[in-house]
């Protein structure tokens, strides 16, 4: 029925209003058992799937409240099953037009009445067209309500879901007081063992944990410590103690912030603070001079420190994907070990200059900046050790005229991008079609670069021998001018032939 929200769009509503009492009228007849249960027989079972998802259904309480919380629906579904279904699409379109048309016609009718008395006749088709313009309208107003129980439908799941999520806190409350007593005196037992015995690896992830105490920095020789899927909230500074650390992971916390103390770690190869809810990672991290694997990913960074690439020298793998990150740092060139990064769903305005001096990059991902990246280096080209690049959900037109010279590129994806350069049929070939199209569009430009070069310098030339030849005559004319107005004896005035004729 049209009326019924469907089970995979609205799985928690469909499984209440199918344990909803009927709101058709039952048959009266013997073979109905009074035993049976009050749900409506018109919906169709639930499936079970729901309930193992999401257990708490089951509660009679939790049922109760959800039940409450959609008595609008109930209602409005009532109301709908009486009306009928949904007119399609075509229907709609076809009332819609068919007022237009009838609203038109009515008005001229109406100024024909006033224009001529004798237009009583037509009073039996004005009335026809008022019928067809009354059903034209239950039409679109059907298709109206409909529209809005759709919304109706919408707006009760997420309230459903909303009480299922508070009886699920609540439980997990009640479970949270019982499996912390239980942590607490498996911390305790792990403290006490590591005092007397030497311990190079614990791990205590997944166990809820709210606290991690001091006295695991007095942990001598201790290697791996897995703190991960935990609710952590701060890492105390005594971390400082555990010199001989080498891999660190409180992924999936609550941490805001890292202590100042993590920068003591020496030794520490391996970090892992991603999914939490950093906002900055502090500067001290870049003492850590010997990470190699450094993930940040998923929190909320809108920033990388100054001097990361210019002291996490020995780092091959930087993961900062789904952050707020504008930009990089200019030291990041200086991670000349860097070969793996992952920057995706950032807020990349672009790359520094500098971000081609990473010659030994073999993987960067830079997708989904979205509307932040439009253009890449010039010099991108210098990246002679990449292999994988992904571009892909950005704002870029055109990729740099050095692009051609990645000849390790095997795979490249430019999706979702307003290229021009290069043009979209290049780039479904795939890298080595990107490749080689950028590469010959390279040096059709620097020939002709380097033909206008030559044109000017021919242009230059011939201007300079004009010059000349034009001097020369100017030089020649200037002399015959001067010893035409200048005479050759300038002591002697020159004489008069008429002043000397003899009287």
């Amino acid at each position: 029925m049209a009326t019924e929200p469907n089970p995979k769009k609205f799985p928690v509503l469909s499984y209440v209003l199918a344990r909803l009492p009927s709101f058709t009228g039952r048959s009266s007849s013997p073979s109905s058992s009074s035993s049976a249960p009050a749900f409506d027989v018109e919906q169709p079972p639930s499936s079970i799937e729901i309930v193992t998802q999401m257990p708490h259904l089951a509660q009679p309480g939790v049922l109760a409240s959800m039940t409450g919380a959609i008595s609008d629906v109930a209602e409005t579904r009532s109301i709908l099953r009486t009306l009928g279904p949904r007119p399609d699409h075509e229907t709609v379109d076809k009332a819609r037009a068919k007022l237009s048309e009838i609203v038109a016609s009515l008005s001229e009718s109406f100024e024909d009445i006033a224009l001529n008395e004798a237009a009583a006749k037509d009073e039996k088709r004005r009335q026809e067209m008022d019928q067809e313009k009354t059903w034209c309208e239950s039409i679109l107003k059907l298709d109206e309500v409909h529209a809005s129980y759709e919304k109706l439908l919408k707006e009760a799941e997420e309230r459903l879901v909303r009480i299922y999520e508070h009886a699920e806190k609540n439980a997990a409350a009640d479970e949270d007081s019982v499996a912390e007593v239980e942590v607490n005196e498996e911390v305790v037992g792990i403290l006490q063992h590591a005092s007397a015995n030497p311990v190079d690896r614990i791990d205590l992830s997944g166990r809820k944990l709210r606290l991690l105490p001091e006295a695991f920095g007095r942990i001598q020789g201790l290697l791996v410590l897995n703190l991960s899927d935990n609710k952590l909230e701060a890492i105390p500074d005594s971390i400082a103690g555990l010199q001989s650390l080498v891999e660190l992971d409180v992924s999936g916390n609550l941490l805001e912030t890292l202590p100042d103390s993590i920068g003591l770690l020496s030794n520490l190869k391996i970090l892992n603070v991603s999914t939490n809810k950093l906002t900055a990672l502090p500067d001290s991290i870049c003492r850590c001079g010997s990470l190699v694997i450094l993930d940040v990913s998923f929190n909320r960074l809108t920033y990388l420190p100054t001097n990361i690439g210019s002291e996490l020298t020995n780092l091959e793998k930087l993961l900062i994907q789904y952050n707020k990150i504008r930009s990089f740092p200019t030291s990041i060139g200086e991670m000349r070990s860097l070969k793996y990064l992952d920057a995706h769903f950032n807020e990349l305005h672009g790359l520094p200059d500098s971000f081609v001096l990473l010659t030994n990059l073999e993987y960067l991902n830079l997708s989904s900046n979205f509307s932040d990246l439009q253009e890449l280096p010039s010099e991108f080209g210098d990246l002679i050790s990449l292999q994988e690049l992904d571009l892909s959900n950005n704002q870029i037109h055109a990729l740099p005229d050095t692009f051609g010279t990645l000849e390790s590129l095997t795979k490249l994806n430019l999706d979702q991008n307003p290229l021009v350069t290069p043009p979209e049929e290049v780039v479904k070939e795939g890298a080595e079609a990107v490749r080689k199209y950028m590469g010959e569009r390279r040096i059709r430009m620097l020939e002709e670069e380097e033909m206008r070069k030559k044109m000017e310098s021919e242009m230059e030339q011939t201007d300079a021998g004009w010059l000349t030849r034009t001097s020369s005559r100017l030089k020649t004319y200037v002399t015959d001018v001067s010893e035409y107005l200048v005479p050759t004896t300038p002591r002697t005035p020159p004489r008069d032939p008429y002043l000397e004729r003899k009287l």
